[in-house]
């Protein structure tokens, strides 16, 4: 039986993954899979892919891409999620802030550097016309970590998934002062190297198991109840998400798309340079 491990973040995005392990599937398969929680986001995900901890991550689009072109022996093989990560812009509840636009001289709360926190905030300046070169960042490891920052006044703002956010929001933790969607696919599944070569029809198994999920996952009987008391959020927020979420499948990952997104992320000065994109991706259904 093979033995991988999958990580990602502790969040509503990865539940299908919690039903097919709960249900046996991937040990079916003689396949045995493990998952592994990420509180600290992407940036913790590309250093467990390059170390080996590893071997699969739910991990977001800009993180990723810009951790292989910075030399991380993975692959994407796919988008788990196609819609947009909608990030809120969370201070604390007694700060003095009241609008984003006066956020551009503030200490930002990032979970680590390359994290979907750090390289949103740097869009978020990039759209509001601040000096990215100018921009202050406080690592915090993780959510708790930015709360704690905000409550200490370490740090001004923080920015993380809206609906994993909001009900921080709801009691009195924190303010929220906007949202900043990603202008790209959120979540891509991205496998190291080394798996995509040497198990390549297990790693397929794997993509077909997940997908099937994913594909009927809104349809799941009181799915909207699941989520809200799993992850403590208000019924109508989950609502909210499922009808804005797309999730991915087997559609190659166009090479074209992914160029296009390199290129949307140097202009927001996310990346340096961009790279080949046959370089960042190995599509499993060609």
């Amino acid at each position: 039986m093979l033995n991988l491990k999958v990580g990602g973040v502790p969040e509503h995005f990865n539940y299908p993954w919690y039903i097919t392990l709960k249900n046996k599937e991937y040990t079916k398969n003689r396949i045995n899979l493990r998952w592994q929680d990420f509180p600290g986001g992407t940036g913790d995900m590309c250093k467990a892919l390059r170390s080996g901890e590893i071997d699969i991550a739910i991990v977001l689009t800009e993180g990723i891409i810009k951790d292989i072109i910075e030399g991380n022996p993975s692959k994407i093989t796919q988008f788990y999620v196609e819609s947009p990560l909608i990030w809120g812009i969370h201070v604390n509840a007694k700060s003095k802030y009241q609008d984003i636009s006066e956020l551009q001289n503030a200490t930002i709360a990032i979970s680590r550097y390359g994290s979907g926190s750090h390289l949103m905030a740097i869009v978020n300046a990039h759209n509001n016309g601040w000096d990215i070169d100018k921009l202050k960042f406080k690592v915090v490891n993780n959510l708790e970590g930015g709360i704690d920052a905000l409550n200490k006044g370490e740090a001004d703002y923080f920015m993380w998934e809206h609906f994993t956010t909001k009900p921080f929001v709801d009691e009195g933790t924190f303010k929220s002062l906007g949202n900043c969607p990603t202008p790209w696919p959120c979540f891509v599944v991205a496998v190291r190297e080394e798996i995509i070569k040497n198990y390549s029809k297990d790693l397929k198994k794997v993509l077909d198991i997940i997908n099937n999920c994913t594909k009927h996952f809104k349809k799941i009987d009181k799915i909207d109840q699941t989520l809200s008391l799993r992850y403590q959020q208000q019924l109508n927020d989950v609502r909210e998400w499922l009808s804005i979420t797309e999730w991915g499948d087997a559609t190659p990952v166009s090479e074209d798309f992914i160029t296009d997104i390199q290129n949307k992320m140097k202009a927001y000065n996310v990346i340096d340079k961009t790279v080949d994109s046959r370089s960042l991706i190995k599509n499993m259904y060609i």
